[in-house]
């Protein structure tokens, strides 16, 4: 070869090695998002989950491939479903709510867990601290604490003869927060009374002991599996003329009376920001757990007229919406 041609394929190859590399197929990452409900039910917390991950970079088909899996408001399938997503080699899995923590991690302990929690990881015994996690698990949760607290405020703000509340929660709720309500229920001079429901074929027997015990209110305690139902639990509570308090305002869009929480489609956005760090490189026990930095109280006045209660001013005026 002379030089001359040297040159050229020299400057021939320059010309085509960037092309080469841009050629190179992007790698895919697999993410698992395990719902606890249906695609229905979550479809607005899918949907704000995968456009968060968009904004970052994650384009689905392109550098990102989304195994879902739906509990369908069951939590019994929990460990087949996580079992399924450990087989599918994801990369990190997205969940929510504490039961599905405790299958993930009963199943991994190798895969990033980032989950989107509305109680304390915490006092759960999930990690050891929110700063620094450790293990393999991470994400958003709130502090039940204050969150019932302020819930039990409000509702008997909305009832100012309340004296007597139920606390509705799914078998099987940790016991960290049931202590956290009837303490909070008795720091605010409320005489508590908890019904434990397994599914839905036993709400209508709890509201109905609600009414003959006389509570003047319910206090429904947070499950994402009772959320899944809580169409049914709000026609039991204006059958029985129970006022409620929920945690997410999915339930009083839907004709529930209050309710005093985080955003959750907020919850599952800064999911994503976890998601992103964790696909780049950063282990999740190293990513403080972030806690919401905004709640919400929503208001539906047209329930609260069925009810015969007249919301006083000063809590509508504190409300982030009301619902006419």
């Amino acid at each position: 070869m002379n030089r001359r041609t040297f040159l050229i394929a020299a400057i021939a190859a320059i010309g085509t090695a960037p092309r080469a590399a841009i050629a190179q197929p992007q790698k895919s990452h697999r993410v698992g998002f395990l719902g606890n409900g249906s695609p229905t039910a979550q479809s607005s917390q899918v949907e704000v989950f995968r456009r968060s991950l968009r904004e970052l970079g994650w384009i689905e088909g392109q550098n990102v491939t989304i195994e879902y899996r739906w509990a369908e408001g069951s939590p019994d399938r929990l460990p087949a479903l996580v079992a399924e997503l450990v087989q599918a080699k994801v990369d990190v899995i997205v969940l929510s709510g504490t039961p599905a923590i405790r299958a993930a991690q009963n199943a991994t302990r190798a895969i990033p867990i980032v989950f989107v929690v509305l109680t304390d990881p915490v006092s759960m015994g999930f990690v050891p601290s929110l700063a620094r996690p450790g293990g393999n698990m991470t994400g958003v949760a709130s502090q039940f604490e204050e969150l019932i607290t302020k819930q039990l405020q409000l509702l008997k703000e909305g009832v100012p003869s309340l004296s007597r509340v139920a606390l509705l929660r799914r078998s099987g709720l940790p016991n960290p927060i049931l202590r956290a309500a009837e303490g909070a229920a008795q720091s605010l001079g409320l005489t508590s009374r908890t019904l434990d429901v397994a599914g839905p074929a036993e709400f209508e027997n709890a509201f109905s002991v609600a009414r003959s015990e006389r509570m003047g209110a319910i206090l429904v305690l947070p499950s994402p599996y009772l959320e899944v139902q809580r169409t049914r639990l709000i026609e039991l509570a204006a059958r029985y003329g129970l006022p409620a308090c929920y945690e997410l305002r999915s339930y009083v869009q839907d004709g529930g009376l209050m309710s005093y929480g985080p955003n959750i489609d907020a919850m599952f956005a800064r999911s994503a920001s976890y998601v992103d760090r964790i696909l780049k490189g950063a282990n999740p026990g190293d990513l403080a757990i972030e806690q919401p930095a905004k709640f919400e109280l929503v208001i539906n006045l047209k329930t609260a007229k069925a009810l015969g209660l007249t919301i006083p001013s000063s809590l509508l005026l504190r409300a982030d919406e009301v619902i006419q």
